[in-house]
């Protein structure tokens, strides 16, 4: 065990949650963002084509309705714009599911291995052999996510219309959904249970500890959230003066490869950087897995106990 290891399996408050994630954070993101960029080398250029095509849909589209494109009385054209749009639109889907499949596995597998060595060296392999070994339940799990979060939207949109207390309840069950699906699936992993099984038992974990674990989803999810707003200022600062540029200029935008690559790089940086932030808040349940798990069951506590009792 290293010095600086910081146990999981701890039955801790609101506050000691939050402390946690930050530590295990700070100690972490090095050695995880390996495991990630080796890992989602596929996703990455993939959402670099996405990125292309639906900005080339877009730009194209732009151009079309304001008259600037040179094909602007061309029909054919203008529905090769909607195509570029269909297509980016379909592969981000696609990929959004891949990425899901993915990386909610290594995030889970990655906070597994860390705590059965406890050493924040986790070799990647190990990572991408635990999530490879419950591939078939991880498919199954992210697939029943379709109907769950079909019957949230539904659930939103009636309580978007109640004035004011639909808007607080709209939030409150986000972010229960949030916890119970990460606390389940890290279940899932973390005893290879079948889906139904970890699902019953992350409700039965997250209803037991209500607020706390939606208060640790919103404020995690929110500093976390403002991370990423702070690591995309430079690109959005990039991207805003670029733009200035093209309008200040009349730049013809539709025909300048500058200004694909450009836009390009910047819708792709900000997928890869929401697709890094979901496995940076599936960390947020890991935490809180553990911590409701002690809760409910004081199973590193009893050991520890058993331990002592025999050292005596």
């Amino acid at each position: 065990m290293k010095d600086n290891y910081i146990p999981l399996k701890v039955n801790r408050e609101f506050g000691g949650i939050i402390s946690a994630y930050f530590d295990f954070f700070k100690q972490n993101i090095k050695s995880f963002t390996n495991v990630f960029l080796s890992y989602n080398g596929v996703f990455l250029i993939g959402l670099l084509i996405t990125s292309y095509l639906l900005v080339s849909g877009f730009i194209g589209m732009i151009a079309h309705e304001s008259g600037q494109s040179p094909f602007s009385d061309n029909l054919a054209a203008e529905e090769e714009y909607y195509v570029y749009l269909g297509i980016g639109g379909f592969l981000f889907f696609v990929i959004f599911l891949g990425v899901a499949f993915l990386n909610y596995s290594l995030s889970t597998s990655y906070m597994i291995k860390y705590e059965e060595t406890k050493d924040s060296n986790v070799d990647k392999k190990e990572v991408w052999q635990y999530a490879k070994s419950q591939f078939g339940n991880i498919l199954l799990f992210v697939l029943l996510l379709i109907p769950i979060y079909l019957v949230y939207f539904i659930v939103a949109i009636i309580l978007a219309i109640i004035p004011l207390l639909g808007f607080f309840a709209q939030y409150i069950v986000q972010f229960f959904l949030t916890a119970w699906i990460g606390v389940s699936f890290f279940d899932m992993l973390q005893n290879k249970k079948s889906v139904t099984d970890a699902l019953g038992e992350g409700w039965k974990l997250v209803t037991g500890s209500f607020w706390k674990s939606i208060g640790v989803n919103f404020i995690l999810g929110l500093l976390l959230g403002l991370l990423l707003m702070i690591v995309l200022i430079i690109p959005g600062i990039i991207i805003g003066v670029y733009t200035f540029h093209v309008v200040e200029n009349d730049v013809d935008y539709t025909n300048s490869i500058v200004s694909t690559i450009v836009y390009t790089l910047g819708l792709s940086i900000f997928l890869i950087i929401a697709v890094y932030g979901q496995c940076l808040s599936q960390f947020i349940n890991g935490i809180l897995y553990y911590a409701l798990h002690e809760k409910t069951y004081n199973e590193n506590t009893r050991a520890r106990i058993e331990q002592i009792g025999q050292n005596d």
